[in-house]
């Protein structure tokens, strides 16, 4: 049994659409962070950094725990043997553009949250900076889709890891029409029933009020 220990965030929803996807069973505890519950002993014993996501693979050595996203999707895709490949050009593949995410995507659209929405005092140059960033990186996206329909061969956790922020864009103040490559990625992969539900967890997520950008706080 996969126990996940989430909270609606981008970040929280990687995994729990690659759990939607691959139809696994698991049992879910929400995390409340307003709370400070990530920061409480009994979720530091699973994830010393206090943050979500994170899970429990009670059918290994009893439980063994595994935090970090990135990592936590690794782990299960190579566990089920979905939306990972085997071939090492392949894993290879899909593992850049998982980097990719997590060392630009997430930080640059986490920064842009930031100071465009959460930072008590408005710092234009900041703001643009980051929005900027996010700009180039949504750029470096385009690009690569223009000429195929997933980031690296058949649909896999690279998809789902970048999907799960760039769909927040408005969040960041960012528009995705001049990413048309983009755009269309985006649209596609919202459309499927299990990320549908995967972002619905542990919450349920009005989808207008992340794209209007202004009812639902997105941490």
């Amino acid at each position: 049994m996969i126990k996940l220990y989430t909270a609606a965030t981008p970040n929280g929803w990687k995994v729990s659409v690659l759990l939607e996807e691959m139809a696994v069973d698991y049992e879910l505890h929400a995390i409340n962070l307003s709370e400070g519950e990530q920061k409480q002993p009994d979720f530091l014993a699973i994830n010393p950094n206090g943050r979500i996501p994170a899970i429990i693979d009670t059918e290994v050595d009893g439980s063994f725990a595994v935090f970090e996203s990135g990592a936590v999707m690794v782990y299960l895709a190579e566990k089920y043997g979905q939306f990972l490949p085997t071939d090492i050009t392949g894993r290879s593949q899909v593992m850049q553009w998982l980097m990719f995410q997590m060392g630009g995507i997430g930080p640059m659209m986490g920064q842009a949250n930031v100071f465009y929405r959460y930072f008590p005092e408005k710092i234009p140059a900041a703001i643009e900076r980051y929005q900027n960033e996010v700009k180039r990186l949504f750029g470096v996206l385009d690009g690569h889709l223009a000429d195929r329909e997933y980031l690296a061969g058949d649909y896999s956790i690279a998809d789902m890891a970048n999907w799960c922020w760039v769909h927040t864009h408005n969040w960041s103040g960012v528009e995705l029409e001049q990413f048309k490559n983009l755009k269309r990625w985006n649209d596609q992969i919202g459309q499927r029933p299990a990320v549908i539900r995967g972002i619905n967890v542990p919450t349920k997520v009005n989808p207008e009020d992340i794209k209007k950008a202004g009812q639902k706080i997105i941490k």
